[in-house]
């Protein structure tokens, strides 16, 4: 039985049960429903838009007093980025791991409130850097997942979101138009792409610099430029407080 299947049979019980249950819709909720002096990084389930909704995810409790939903994680290459618009669209990967939230969800997630952006990286020299945002949301599929971000607080990064905001986002089967055209399109993976992008979190998994292809790694221009790919990068967010 899958872990999303346990959860929506434990919930059945406990509603049938006549418990009250508030669901947690993100990992803020889940650190505040928490009965325990201390909640833990880990796995959890959130429930995006009800109780049918479950999907696993990682909250990050430690990072800037924690409370963090991550949506978007790479750590050693295991998962393939390269993917069509529908596993964009619904998520892959592992939370445990290397994974894609799901824009649906990350639609659902960050309209019902105001919601910030960290984006933490690390380089193959043990280098670490934040890029922090007051505002973040995306809006549904019928908008074409539109990105809003601002308010950029700099944490060594420097400034690679802000160049990519108001864009649609894009695979390489759906909204190709916004593409690049100055990088190689046939390795990059879904994102709000604006011309040769500043930001490629869910590009190519490479080991530091390399320019044999310009700009297909896991670039973060601001901070290495288009011919570095980063050891690390992870997505996430949470209500403003």
């Amino acid at each position: 039985m899958t872990m999303k299947l346990v959860s929506v049979v434990l919930l059945a019980l406990l509603l049938d049960s006549g418990m009250s249950l508030v669901l947690p819709t993100d990992c803020s909720d889940i650190y505040n429903q928490s009965s325990s002096s201390s909640t833990p990084s880990g796995v959890y389930t959130i429930y995006p838009i009800g109780s049918t909704s479950a999907v696993q995810v990682y909250c990050d409790m430690d990072s800037l007093d924690g409370q963090w939903t991550v949506f978007q994680r790479r750590l050693d290459g295991s998962v393939n980025f390269y993917r069509p618009w529908d596993q964009y669209k619904t998520g892959f990967g592992f939370a445990v791991g290397e994974y894609w939230l799901g824009l649906d969800t990350l639609s659902h997630v960050t309209l019902r409130k105001k919601y910030e952006l960290l984006v933490e990286m690390e380089d193959f020299e043990d280098g670490k850097v934040f890029a922090r945002y007051s505002s973040f949301s995306v809006d549904p599929e019928a908008s074409g997942f539109t990105l809003h971000v601002s308010g950029f607080t700099d944490g060594g990064a420097g400034d690679s979101m802000s160049h990519h905001n108001g864009q649609k986002f894009s695979t390489f089967d759906k909204d190709q138009d916004s593409w690049p055209s100055n990088c190689a399109r046939s390795f990059l993976g879904g994102f709000w792409y604006n011309e040769c992008h500043h930001a490629n979190p869910n590009g190519v998994y490479i080991w530091g610099a390399d320019r044999t292809i310009f700009a297909i790694g896991v670039n973060w221009y601001t901070w290495k430029g288009h011919n570095y790919s980063l050891k690390s990068i992870s997505m996430k967010v949470r209500p403003v407080q």
